[in-house]
């Protein structure tokens, strides 16, 4: 018996969660770990609870680890193994005696080591647990603890994705069990594995913070809708959407939203003015009263960055917008020599030198803006 990785695939009469907000560790996802109830009096078959089954835990909602999961369960399913998936989620971990109950032979980690101990513990009641992760965090809390049991098997690379060593992992054990035959199936086929294979150097390049592609950012942000769309208890359908993903059309989606909002922010531009940064103590910049329209600081922001470099001022580009009584101003540069957070700072506020903001009061941005009554 395959255990599929939905709703619709545990046992009937289950009530929904009592949260739909937090449904990770939910009632759905922890009665998906016991046992299967056997029929009274069924003797045709040895009991399902003495099956033991493989386990996947993917990271939630992270790209890298739902795709990751992806292979799992195309690994699993093809080859008519039982298994379970399910996320798992920082907001509501699930706790290593949910797993107690259930006879598992192995559980992988895909994109996460999980909390402090946690692994190690899962290790005590799991014959193999198997970890991927790609975070240099995971190196210093993991890998080089001296108690780590021979049975805890870890696969930390910090220079490819997760999700990519989970698909060569499995593409190599694929393989090997299909070796005797003639015609011999890869994990993908060549059209899926064109597709996912572009998906996921985009994923990847974002992952480990790299951004050496052209496209990655228009990319990251055309996929950011499909995040909803994660969570396998909730949407049975996730792996065979991730399997439809196409990068250029993600691109095409993220260029399309970008080029909106810039326009957006092009007709609040227009009433851009000149103001005094501290009163003059840290230069002048260009800057924008734009209320209602906080979603498009950064657009507007680095428009105007570029804008007062051009006309001689600091690359600084500033938007205000009401916050109650007072004001509030975002900072952006597009200058990496220029540091705002000094600025910010100064007034109460704070963030990276590239972006920060503060609250600034209606008095005093009056006296930034003098210079143009």
């Amino acid at each position: 018996m395959v255990f599929r990785s939905s709703l619709a695939f545990l046992k009937r009469g289950v009530p929904p969660p009592s949260s739909p907000h937090r449904c990770f560790r939910s009632q759905a996802a922890l009665d998906a770990l016991r046992p299967p109830s056997i029929t009274a009096g069924d003797s045709s078959s040895p009991s399902e609870s003495a099956i033991r089954s493989h386990l996947v835990l993917y990271n939630y909602p992270s790209f890298s680890g739902a795709f990751a999961a992806l292979f799992a369960h195309l690994f699993h399913s093809r080859l008519r193994l039982p298994f379970l998936v399910l996320p798992f989620s920082s907001v509501e971990p699930f706790r290593v005696e949910d797993f107690e109950a259930r006879a598992f032979e192995t559980c992988y980690l895909l994109d996460f080591v999980g909390p402090k101990r946690f692994a190690i513990e899962l290790s005590h009641i799991v014959p193999r647990v198997i970890a991927f992760d790609h975070r240099e965090i995971s190196l210093g809390t993991t890998l080089h603890e001296r108690e780590r049991p021979d049975n805890l098997e870890l696969h930390i690379d910090t220079e490819k994705c997760s999700a990519r060593s989970v698909y060569d992992y499995f593409s190599k054990k694929f393989c090997e069990r299909n070796s005797s035959q003639d015609d011999a199936e890869n994990l993908l086929n060549q059209e899926q594995e064109e597709r996912v294979a572009s998906v996921l150097s985009y994923i990847e390049d974002a992952a480990l913070c790299q951004w050496r592609m052209p496209d990655t950012k228009a990319f990251d942000i055309g996929l950011r809708d499909e995040r909803a769309k994660l969570n396998c208890i909730t949407n049975p359908y996730v792996f065979q959407q991730l399997l439809q993903l196409n990068s250029a059309d993600l691109i095409a989606k993220g260029n399309l939203y970008t080029r909106s909002r810039e326009d957006a922010a092009s007709k609040l531009l227009e009433k851009a003015l000149k103001i005094q940064l501290g009163r003059g103590f840290y230069g002048e910049c260009l800057a924008v009263r734009a209320d209602g329209n906080e979603d498009l600081s950064h657009e507007i922001c680095i428009e105007l960055s570029r804008r007062s470099a051009a006309a001689g001022l600091r690359p600084i580009g500033a938007a205000v917008f009401m916050k109650q009584r007072n004001l509030k101003m975002c900072l952006r540069t597009t200058d990496p020599t220029v540091d705002t957070s000094e600025i910010a700072k100064a007034y109460g506020g704070g963030g990276k030198r590239s972006s920060s903001s503060f609250i600034i009061r209606m008095d005093e941005y009056n006296c930034w803006s003098a210079a143009n009554s």
